[in-house]
C-alpha cells in the first residue's frame, strides 16, 4: 500500500531532523554557560558544557544541509536535502528506500516537503491523477499516541535537539578526536534508557498515551538508545549516529554542514495534491 510507504517515510524522517519521533529535553544538567574543560570541571561536567555550548551554536544557525542513512531491520532509508528550524519545520528531502521485500524497496528516489503544518510526498507516480500525497500532522496525531509522537517530533526537532538529549540524560563521555568529512571534531558518547526517554521527551502527551507507547516499546524488544555526536572546533554538530536494540534494530548516522544555508519550501498546489482519509 502506498500510505503504508509514505507512513514509513515520515518515521524514518524524523531521525534527519532529530531524535527518534522525540522532541528535545532542557540542558538543567549541563553545569556550566559554556564549552570546554575547566580546571575545576570533572570529565562528566565538561562534557556536559561543550555539550551546552554546541546546542546553543545549532539553535542560533537556524538551517543547515543534512544527509543520513537509517537502517531498520533489513530496510534502508538514505535522505538528502536541507532543513529550516527557524519558525518550525521547513525542509527539502530526496528519500531512496531499499531492502526488506517490501513495495517501498523498488530503490526509486522521492521528493519530500516539510513545513510546520504538513508533509508532502511526490511518490514518482501520479495517484488519483495528482503527483503528491499530503500528510497532515494533525492527521497523524488522531492516529493514536505513536502518531502523536511524530507530530511533535516534525513540527518542534532540530539537530540541536539530539544535543539537547545527551544533556539532559546526564550520561555523557567525550570519546576522542575524528575526522569528519575533513572537519576536525570532538566525539561525545552515551547510552539512553528507551522508556525513560519516552517519558522525559513526551511532555505533550497525556498519561494514557505514555502508557501505551511503553507498551509498544516492550512489544519491539527496544531497551536502549546509544547516541554518538560529533562537535567541530567551532561548536557545531557535524555528525550523529544513534543506535537503538530491539527486534528490528535501527541504526541511523546523519551528516550536517553548510549552516545558514538558504531554505525554500512552497507547498505544490492543492490542485496536483492528494490527501488520504484519516485511519
Amino acid at each position: 500500500m502506498r500510505s503504508t510507504r509514505i507512513a514509513a517515510v515520515v518515521a524514518g524522517v524524523v531521525m534527519v531532523a532529530g531524535l527518534t519521533a522525540c522532541n528535545g529535553g532542557k540542558s538543567d544538567n549541563a553545569g556550566g554557560n559554556g564549552g570546554g574543560a575547566g580546571s575545576n570541571q570533572s570529565p562528566l561536567e565538561a562534557a556536559l558544557a561543550s555539550l551546552k555550548t554546541a546546542s546553543q551554536q545549532v539553535n542560533g544557525k537556524k538551517s543547515a544541509e543534512i544527509d543520513g542513512t537509517q537502517k531498520v531491520g533489513p530496510s534502508t532509508r538514505t535522505m538528502k536535502g536541507a532543513m529550516d528550524w527557524s519558525n518550525g519545520i521547513n525542509m527539502t528531502l530526496d528519500i531512496t528506500m531499499t531492502g526488506g521485500g517490501q513495495p517501498m524497496g523498488s530503490g526509486k528516489p522521492m521528493k519530500a516537503l516539510y513545513t510546520p503544518q504538513a508533509m508532502y510526498m511526490n511518490m514518482g507516480m501520479p495517484m488519483g491523477g495528482k503527483n503528491w500525497i499530503k500528510y497532515d500532522y494533525e492527521m497523524l496525531a488522531k492516529q493514536g499516541p505513536a502518531g502523536a509522537l511524530i507530530k511533535d517530533a516534525l513540527q518542534n526537532n532540530d539537530p540541536g535537539k539530539s544535543v539537547d538529549l545527551l544533556i539532559a540524560s546526564g550520561k555523557v563521555k567525550e570519546a576522542g578526536k575524528e575526522d569528519v568529512r575533513g572537519v576536525q571534531a570532538t566525539h561525545y558518547t552515551g547510552t539512553v534508557d528507551v522508556a525513560g526517554l519516552v517519558k522525559m521527551q513526551s511532555k505533550g502527551l497525556s498519561e494514557s498515551d505514555l502508557k501505551a507507547l511503553e507498551q509498544q516499546l516492550k512489544q519491539t524488544g527496544a531497551t536502549k538508545e546509544t547516541i554518538d555526536l560529533w562537535v567541530s572546533s567551532d561548536n557545531l554538530l557535524v555528525k550523529k549516529r544513534e543506535q537503538m536494540d530491539g527486534r528490528k534494530a535501527m541504526d541511523s548516522t546523519v551528516y550536517y554542514s553548510h549552516y545558514g544555508t538558504k531554505v525554500n519550501v512552497t507547498p505544490p498546489p492543492a490542485s496536483d495534491v492528494l490527501t488520504p482519509p484519516a485511519a
